[in-house]
């Protein structure tokens, strides 16, 4: 619905167009992505609730790995649902405030994962560098105000971003080509000078994305060095086991973060952007409880335990 209200917005509501192009596809995705987020729930509920009931993971790396999961509900639960609806529905239409703040809450959780991710490399950073004194340079405080920082970070970069996107004025059509209200798609749709937005983006982006890779490289080169340094393979192996998990879930998800600020915003590449917010949206939290459950030993026991007592608990 397109409003005249002058200046102003006049946009009332989008449409999303999702993947209505391929309508032989639309129930088999909504079968594939309603089992990737049913999973998704369960697996990241399930570290949440795994790291709360053993006392051995109450340590700083699963302190992190609580709230990466936490993340992972948060955003995957912005986008996923409504992907869901307009697979099934023909009303594929989106409030113009829901769809900021869709877009809001989508910035803020994928910017604060971009730190936590920094975060998570630093605490590694600590464990395998200083792991006599592990404990007390990460303290319960310390751990508090890092992820409070995360948090605050996010949420005043994603603030910024969806200020200057307000700022705009939407005055033709408003069919967005997206599943989602994702910038490059928003953007599109401008009837007013866009270039203050996209300064604003790319100055936000390549600062977050900047600071979490300095971070996160810094952290792993001293690691490595480290590692060469130490004399028995075995210590060697217990460092580099504590860092594999990470490094997998870092490399995922800047990869695919760094495939889309590389790709351009036209009309051809439309199919690839979807295909990318997909990935980053839907499957990096699918992937995370996985790369950190199969490869951590005290995950793996806890959740074996937990199984074992349910099964001892119905069988008498």
């Amino acid at each position: 619905m397109i409003l005249d209200e002058g200046n102003q917005s006049s946009v009332t509501t989008f449409v999303l167009l999702g993947f209505s192009e391929y309508p032989h596809l639309q129930a088999p995705l909504f079968l594939v992505f309603l089992t990737i987020y049913m999973v998704t729930m369960v697996g990241n509920l399930g570290i949440i609730v795994v790291i709360k009931i053993n006392p051995k993971l109450h340590t700083p790396m699963y302190f992190f790995l609580s709230h990466l999961s936490f993340l992972d509900i948060c955003y995957s639960s912005v986008f996923t649902p409504k992907l869901l609806e307009i697979l099934v529905m023909e009303d594929r239409t989106i409030s113009f405030k829901g769809c900021m703040a869709q877009y809001f809450f989508g910035c803020t959780f994928v910017i604060t994962e971009m730190f936590m991710l920094a975060v998570m490399a630093y605490d590694r950073f600590v464990a395998v560098c200083n792991p006599l004194l592990y404990t007390v340079a990460m303290s319960h405080k310390l751990c508090t105000l890092l992820v409070a920082g995360t948090y605050t970070c996010g949420g005043i970069c994603s603030l910024t971003i969806t200020y200057s996107l307000l700022e705009l004025s939407f005055c033709g059509s408003n069919i967005i080509n997206h599943f989602g209200c994702e910038y490059s798609a928003i953007l599109f749709l401008s009837c007013s000078d866009p270039n203050f937005s996209q300064m604003t983006c790319l100055v936000i982006s390549i600062f977050s994305e900047t600071c979490s890779l300095l971070i996160i490289l810094s952290s792993y080169i001293v690691i490595v060095v480290t590692i060469i340094k130490m004399p028995s393979t075995g210590g060697l192996r217990k460092a580099f086991s504590t860092c594999a998990s990470h490094l997998t879930a870092i490399t995922i998800f800047h990869g695919i973060i760094l495939l889309l600020y590389c790709v351009p915003s036209s009309k051809s590449s439309w199919l690839l952007i979807k295909v990318g917010t997909v990935f980053y949206t839907v499957m990096i939290p699918l992937l995370n409880p996985l790369i950190y459950s199969l490869r951590n030993k005290d995950v793996k026991e806890t959740v074996r335990n937990l199984i074992n007592t349910k099964l001892l608990s119905h069988s008498m």
